[in-house]
């Protein structure tokens, strides 16, 4: 994973440098964090043409850990420069 990866998120459905997986990723992700109760047959039946079910899996696995940290430090108010991970003291 690249930082520019990340740059055209908002941009997902016109911005050509992410494939079709990548886009139906994001789609899904945002669905889930925003609308999940309308998530339906149709994206999922997209989804399938592009994923196996176990990646199915561990996308929804991931993106639900990730919403939950998220909503987590937003409820602590913690931010991105209060915490940093140090690399392991070699010894």
């Amino acid at each position: 994973m690249t930082p520019e990866l990340y740059d055209h998120v908002a941009e997902y459905r016109e911005h050509d440098g992410y494939t079709e997986r990548e886009r139906l990723a994001i789609e899904y992700a945002e669905r889930f964090a925003v609308d999940h109760t309308n998530i339906d047959d149709e994206l999922f039946a997209r989804l399938r043409s592009h994923f196996a079910d176990d990646e199915i899996l561990d996308l929804t696995i991931c993106v639900g850990a990730f919403l939950g940290l998220g909503r987590m430090l937003q409820v602590l108010q913690i931010d991105r420069g209060q915490w940093e991970i140090s690399p392991p003291v070699a010894g």
